[in-house]
């Protein structure tokens, strides 16, 4: 295997950098709020959807291993230990978040550092989100959609994120559609015309009432049902919510159609 060139490192580095950078900003903003107001339900979700997102960047960074000290350091930070040393206790949620802005700032330092580029874990195995659509040519396009989608809502162009997340659904709904209809699934009594006619609407309509997914987009944004037909003004006023939103149905349903992943 080709090893990558010094550029590409270099280009590694300053998208993990932005990331973290981006990270450790909306941790502030949560850790703010919540010290304000620890029951505030809204900060509580903001601080879950945070967490989980340097979760993804801390296994990224840690190449998967629990083992590293960049996975230990964000695992330590969720515990506080008691009075006696022996007791695990959960910490208060704003001093998780701050833990947590401290574990990014030391890996922020860490790809600062001019050896950085030997933090690096090895290239991790090519994803398999999309292994179960039919269609092989198909699974490379979705999976740049995906981590585009995740560039976009992490550069904070919530709208491009938002419409790219909801066009990845609708593209994996209409294939299993599809799919059933060859299997000789009865595809419903709504309508037995071409797929391609059908709207998103109707598409996550009929893939609920025959089983194939759950009820998960009954949480999909307004925005995110109707991407096609925003206009300007309506993708201007699209919040990080409304993003993040539409990728967390977004998962529900690719564990729907895939569950075994």
């Amino acid at each position: 295997m080709t090893s990558p060139s010094p550029g590409n490192i270099r280009e590694q580095i300053e998208a993990h950098r932005a990331r973290l950078a981006s990270l450790v900003r909306r941790g502030q903003d949560v850790r703010d709020a919540l010290a304000a107001d620890a029951g505030n339900a809204s900060a509580l979700a903001a601080a879950r959807v945070w967490q989980q997102d340097c979760g993804v960047v801390v296994n990224e960074l840690s190449g998967g291993s629990k083992a590293h000290w960049l996975a230990q350091a964000f695992s330590q930070a969720f515990l506080v230990r008691g009075t006696g040393g022996s007791t695990v206790e959960t910490a208060a949620p704003s001093e998780i978040v701050q833990r947590l802005i401290g574990v990014l700032e030391l890996a922020l330092a860490s790809l600062s550092r001019e050896d950085s580029a030997e933090l690096l874990p090895s290239p991790p195995a090519a994803p398999h989100r999309f292994d179960f659509v039919h269609e092989p040519e198909l699974r490379p396009i979705l999976e740049q959609a995906y981590h585009d989608a995740r560039a976009a809502i992490e550069g904070g162009d919530y709208d491009l994120a938002l419409r790219t997340y909801a066009s990845i659904l609708e593209a994996i709904v209409t294939a299993a559609l599809q799919e059933s209809g060859k299997s000789g699934r009865p595809s419903s009594d709504l309508t037995d015309g071409d797929i391609a006619g059908w709207t998103f609407e109707e598409r996550l309509t009929v893939a609920e009432k025959i089983g194939l997914i759950g009820r998960g987009c009954a949480r999909l944004p307004a925005t995110a049902r109707n991407y096609r037909e925003l206009d300007e003004a309506s993708k201007a006023a699209i919040t990080e919510r409304d993003a993040r939103l539409t990728s967390q149905v977004l998962h529900v349903i690719l564990r729907d159609l895939n569950p075994g992943r």
